[in-house]
């Protein structure tokens, strides 16, 4: 093993580890609320599928890529190389939505009276659940031909490109390569859109909020912002974020569909993007959610009271 592949497969596995650990972390957190009776937020659903399609990612990308890099011998099988591209496609697919449709929904719940999302504060909680089916069903059905490219088998054919995973192998001809990017990029392009919208609106909101409250930091106190407001800092967060790493892994995937013999670094270079947002989004996330303490705080006092009132 060279030395390079060496420390790609760190980078792989440091990133597995501490996003596996993250966003199981985060998911233990809506469970543990869960069980000890604490009412949610209404976009915590959204959170929750965004997690488990973190975690997909993780898996499917992030631990082969791994093993592969480290030296590890025991590739897939063709059906296990299939598997693993369409469930990375749909998490990755998932992920997408999950991250617009958080944006769009803060933007709705942090917009004023007067405003033209005012209308739909109160149903949009109402069409969360549905709007995410609809995402994972979305996503489930625009990569179904995927399986159709991908093989684990090399293959010695002058027609077709053949593009080298690590573990698997890619498959196409030059006709239909930018008919199917096209056809993946539709869905993405329209939640980045979205997304994009969706930030520029709580952007506007934030600052006009901010003009509207600036004769209170004159003086000498110093107030906090609301919860809403606070989430909605988070999320704009989580949003850049997730936007920065997929231009980052979209531009490698450009170069490596057009280029007949992309380099070693950039093939390991848009991996390394495509699974940083899985590891780095729960450590987000947990900044907004600092109610953890509180909840845990106010949990841990009831039962005391409850045991007080026993021994009583």
């Amino acid at each position: 093993m060279s030395s390079r592949d060496l420390v790609i497969g760190i980078v792989f596995l440091s990133q597995t580890i501490v996003g596996v650990l993250g966003n199981f972390s985060l998911l233990y957190h809506y469970v543990f609320l869960y069980f000890i009776g604490c009412k949610l937020r209404n976009t915590d659903l959204i959170l929750k599928h965004l997690i488990v399609a973190n975690s997909l990612v993780l898996f499917s990308r992030g631990v082969p890529l791994m093993m592969a890099t480290l030296g590890w011998k025991q590739f897939p099988s063709d059906f296990g190389c299939k598997l693993l591209f369409y469930v990375h496609r749909v998490g990755r697919g998932v992920s997408i939505g999950s991250t617009c449709l958080l944006s769009i929904f803060q933007a709705i719940t942090i917009s004023p009276r007067n405003s033209r999302w005012a209308e739909l504060k109160a149903k949009a909680p109402k069409y969360i659940s549905l709007s995410m089916s609809l995402c994972w069903l979305l996503f489930m059905l625009v990569n179904i031909p995927i399986p159709m490219y991908v093989t684990s088998k090399w293959r010695n054919d002058t027609i077709k490109k053949i593009k080298n995973f690590g573990y698997c192998f890619a498959v196409s001809n030059n006709i239909t390569v930018s008919l199917f990017a096209a056809w993946l990029s539709f869905p993405d392009a329209l939640c980045l859109g979205l997304m994009l919208c969706a930030s520029s609106s709580m952007l506007s909101i934030l600052y006009r909020h901010k003009q509207r409250v600036r004769h209170i930091h004159r003086t000498n106190l110093s107030p906090r912002s609301s919860p809403e407001f606070r989430a909605t800092k988070i999320i704009l967060l989580l949003v850049s974020t997730f936007v920065s790493f997929y231009a980052l892994s979209s531009i490698c995937q450009v170069y490596i569909t057009l280029l007949k013999n992309p380099s070693w670094l950039l093939m390991k270079l848009a991996p390394v993007f495509t699974v940083c947002f899985p590891t780095i989004s729960p450590f987000v996330l947990m900044r907004r959610d600092s109610s953890v303490s509180r909840h845990l705080t106010t949990w841990v006092r009831k039962m005391k009271s409850l045991n007080l009132l026993i021994s009583i």
